[in-house]
């Protein structure tokens, strides 16, 4: 299984221009994330299971859970194998009757599943590398900085200094021009 890495969720996170969801997949032994947008009622289904909050009734995942135990099914691992035209696809791993049996599932039905039956989530390591992102370190890591040197007090502000202040400037004084903000008499 060396084309193959484990993964944990790292977050559910919300769009806000869309109603869809990112699931946000941690590669547990390197810094490396896989962002796979689902539903809302998906997203829900995770952070519900993933919280542990109690329903009154099951949800369609752990509907597909109570009915893999109801058949002696054991779920062992779901898979995320491919990424097609901006296209995920997952694979539910069991076993039943000494039989493993993969069945096909998109990415977001086989995590909720997985969080349920408390199960590793594996990707492929051909999908990470064509989807995987790893975060940018700090600028400052990386670059040494070179002190910032201030015009100590008294002394005269650089050219380039008195243009960006400038900006300030403009604004304070029109903040005077309100005639609610002439000097009132004292009493």
């Amino acid at each position: 299984m060396n084309d193959i890495v484990e993964v944990v969720i790292d977050s559910v996170r919300v769009s806000l221009m869309s109603p869809q969801r990112v699931v946000v997949l941690r590669q547990t032994d390197v810094e490396r994330y896989l962002p796979i947008w689902v539903g809302p009622y998906e997203a829900e289904s995770i952070t519900v299971a993933l919280q542990e909050v109690e329903i009154s009734r099951p949800l369609t995942h752990d509907l597909l859970k109570n009915l893999f135990t109801l058949f002696n099914g054991k779920i062992l691992r779901v898979e995320i194998v491919a990424l097609k035209e901006d296209i995920f696809y997952g694979n539910i791993v069991a076993e039943t009757d000494g039989k493993i049996i993969n069945i096909d599932s998109r990415p977001s039905d086989a995590i909720a599943l997985a969080v349920r039956a408390h199960v590793p989530v594996l990707v492929s390591q051909a999908v990470m590398d064509e989807a995987g992102i790893v975060p940018e370190r700090n600028i400052q890591e990386e670059t040494p900085s070179e002190p910032v040197e201030k015009p100590a007090p008294g002394t005269k502000a650089e050219p380039d200094d008195e243009k960006r202040l400038d900006v300030f400037e403009d604004f304070l004084k029109k903040l005077g021009t309100d005639k609610g903000d002439e000097e009132k008499p004292k009493s």
